[in-house]
């Protein structure tokens, strides 16, 4: 058994739509009612487990909520971002802050975004937060020639970071 194996079996992680793998660690037992965009109630916050290999992306989506990301080992994960006003943001989530790397990043609500491992051969372990929890009636998965019509600067990025 790899290491990799060995830290999806240990961690109990399961392949996620977007890409990658994950884990559900905490859903707060308390909700909220809340109004547009959201469709009803949604807990306070949750949290993940998110495993991303060098042979897997997590694909371009957004949700309504704002998205923690929390880096605890591995290679740096490259996220990008494609603001609403078509500006790209490329941020390194890791732990060499000598480099600008950061160990946490807050991706907005609303905001379409995108995660890889910045290295060949390697896989990041990070943990994001989202309040008001996520619900999957929050998240969309972008279509690669929509997202490409709507910001056709960033089609490289795009076609590399979406499935369909």
């Amino acid at each position: 058994m790899t290491d990799l194996d060995n830290l999806i079996q240990t961690l109990a992680l399961v392949p996620h739509p977007e890409g990658g793998y994950y884990k559900e660690t905490y859903r707060s037992t308390d909700s909220i009612q809340l109004a547009s965009p959201f469709d009803g109630a949604r807990n306070y916050s949750t949290c993940i487990y998110y495993l991303l290999t060098s042979e897997t992306f997590s694909a371009f989506h957004r949700i309504e909520q704002d998205e923690i990301w929390h880096f605890y080992q591995g290679a740096t994960i490259d996220l990008h971002l494609i603001h609403p006003d078509g500006r790209h943001e490329l941020i390194e989530i890791g732990h060499d802050l000598g480099m600008g790397q950061v160990p946490q990043y807050v991706v907005p609500a609303g905001v379409w975004f995108a995660a890889e491992v910045a290295a060949l051969d390697a896989h990041a372990l990070v943990g994001c937060t989202v309040s008001p929890g996520f619900d999957f009636k929050d998240f969309e998965l972008a279509n690669r020639a929509d997202l490409n019509a709507t910001f056709p600067d960033h089609s490289e990025v795009i076609s590399r970071l979406t499935r369909c």
